[in-house]
């Protein structure tokens, strides 16, 4: 006979929107679960080699119908995975209005009265912003290009603690110096403190109504082989006064979905509207020559550059194109970052379909890999994606360990090729100017790719276009909460982690309350994990 647990707060996922509610909950006094479909794992798991066994336990590779897209897969979610750009939304970002005509952001939600809420997450990762010389080669060679070319580049604000940082450039694969900011550093160690309970390898296939008075939610979720995660090893039950989804933009609106016909329907726009954050990737393959003629670098005697893996993975951006006044699909921000050599396959080595993916040209293209530079276009898109039926279990069907194919299809609308073609516009205009480089797109003959993954059970205000109301809770639903990137209306134009989290601190009063509504004796007014208390001053006015 099996048993059914109970508890106060079931929080599914831990990565950013799941671990702050954790923690604001149980510092309040609640009690909390905490589900995780992945390992948990520690500074001394991270091992930096792209061997399978490694970098494939906390990281999957999920396959759509047009997009590729990259998630976090263990404690402490992307967050353990990224590569920690922390950047507020543009303020133009909250008045989009997209394709439909109307905003798509909720009128309560301005940069102005997020900004409070962004104050608490800095405070607590905390956010750094290096010095010229604590940015990365490739870093200091997009921002000599940029100056050369007129435009103006910034060092990149993360979440990184730079005493500590190696420049490794391994943050894919975690940081086995703890150097890098993730939930495993703060939000999640704080929860526990408080007493919550985190589960790892615990992965929630169903959502119903509890059967317990005085409980509102039931979730059924299998246990996970920690070998193979496609192995069950177990299943069980759990009901909870209130649930807060946090399993991701590929997760939570899977899980709703199957969940639809227990909980007597959901908003329509569940698993609609998903965005890529308009991610776009080219690469610079960068001529050694003209480094040294036309920008006057030397890394080191006799080498001009040939620094693209040395490093951090992101260290300077331009903000030249985020313009208010331009019309919207024409704003974007381009960024240095650097991906792992498992992508290098993807660089478009000619214009020609026929040789673009095999051949001699990606040969002796990939061979000058040092000497490449890469750039990221997070750009305006169109929220065109919607996930089809969901699997029988689990967020994707998953094919392997880390590789997974998803009922998502993004098909991209004019409005999002034209973002795209402006910033491919700048980013030669930037980087082949008197032809100190030759930019490269990567191949779309695999669709997009995106590690930003949005917009799939999204805020805002109309009924028919969002699934949220403006404190994350579902609509017709009481005491359920969505507080991942799902929950992000629109693409950001900058990298969407500290949106994530300021938005899942902005829920976490209102989530108290309806806790409080059920019953369960907590409080909203936590400090921050490490005690701070002047993010919480700064909130507590406009906390209901």
């Amino acid at each position: 006979m099996s048993v059914t647990e109970r508890t106060d707060v079931l929080v599914v996922g831990s990565g950013f929107g799941g671990s702050i509610p954790a923690y604001h909950l149980a510092a309040g006094g609640a009690r909390v679960v905490v589900l995780e479909r992945g390992p948990h794992l520690g500074s001394q798991d991270f091992a930096h080699d792209l061997r399978m066994g490694s970098y494939t336990r906390t990281v999957d590779l999920v396959e759509g119908d047009g997009i590729t897209v990259v998630a976090g897969n263990c404690v402490g979610g992307s967050s353990v995975v990224y590569f920690a750009a922390s950047l507020r939304a543009p303020g133009f970002v909250f008045d989009r209005q997209g394709s439909l005509g109307h905003r798509l952001w909720p009128s309560s939600l301005t940069r102005a009265s997020l900004d409070p809420w962004y104050d608490r997450v800095e405070e607590t990762l905390p956010v750094s912003l290096p010095r010229w010389d604590q940015v990365p080669y490739p870093g200091g060679l997009f921002a000599a290009a940029c100056t050369r070319a007129g435009r103006t580049c910034n060092p990149v604000p993360v979440a990184v603690d730079l005493d500590r940082c190696t420049n490794c450039n391994w943050m894919l694969n975690g940081c086995h110096f703890d150097a890098k900011r993730s939930m495993l550093l703060n939000y999640l160690p704080a929860a526990t403190a408080a007493g919550a309970e985190i589960r790892a390898l615990h992965e929630a296939q169903t959502i119903a109504p509890a059967t317990t008075p005085g409980y509102r939610y039931r979730v059924a979720y299998t246990v996970l082989d920690g070998d193979d995660y496609r192995v069950p090893v177990g299943a069980g039950t759990i009901e909870a006064k209130v649930l807060v989804l946090a399993g991701g933009a590929l997760g939570t609106p899977v899980l709703l979905q199957r969940s639809a016909a227990l909980l007597g329907g959901v908003p329509s726009a569940v698993g609609r509207y998903f965005s890529g954050n308009g991610d776009r990737v080219s690469i610079a393959d960068v001529d050694e020559s003209k480094v040294r003629e036309l920008l006057g670098l030397q890394r080191a005697p006799g080498v001009a550059y040939e620094g693209f893996p040395v490093g951090k993975p992101i260290g300077s951006m331009s903000f030249d194109r985020l313009d208010p006044q331009d019309p919207e699909f024409t704003r974007f921000s381009l960024q240095q970052i650097y991906f792992p050599g498992i992508t290098n396959i993807l660089a478009q080595a000619t214009d020609r379909p026929d040789s673009s993916w095999f051949g001699v040209a990606k040969k002796d293209l990939r061979s000058r890999w040092r000497s490449w530079l890469s750039v990221l276009a997070m750009t305006e898109d169109d929220n065109e994606g919607v996930f089809g039926p969901p699997p029988a279990t689990g967020s994707f069907t998953r094919v392997a360990s880390s590789v997974g194919l998803s009922t998502l299809r993004h098909r991209p609308t004019a409005h999002t090729l034209r973002g795209w073609a402006a910033a491919d516009a700048e980013a030669r205009a930037v980087l082949e100017r008197d032809g100190l480089a030759r930019v490269r797109p990567w191949s779309e003959t695999v669709g997009s790719l995106t590690a930003h993954p949005l917009a799939s059970c999204r805020m805002g205000d109309d009924p028919a276009t969002s699934a949220l109301d403006d404190h994350n809770e579902l609509r017709g639903h009481p005491g359920l909460f969505v507080t991942d990137a799902a929950a992000v209306p629109t693409s950001l134009c900058v990298n969407p982690s500290l949106t994530v989290a300021a938005l899942a601190e902005r829920a976490c009063p209102h989530i108290v309350d309806r806790a409080a509504e059920a019953g369960v004796a907590v409080r909203y007014g936590a400090p921050a994990p490490d005690g701070a208390t002047s993010g919480r001053r700064g909130v507590l006015g406009q906390a209901r």
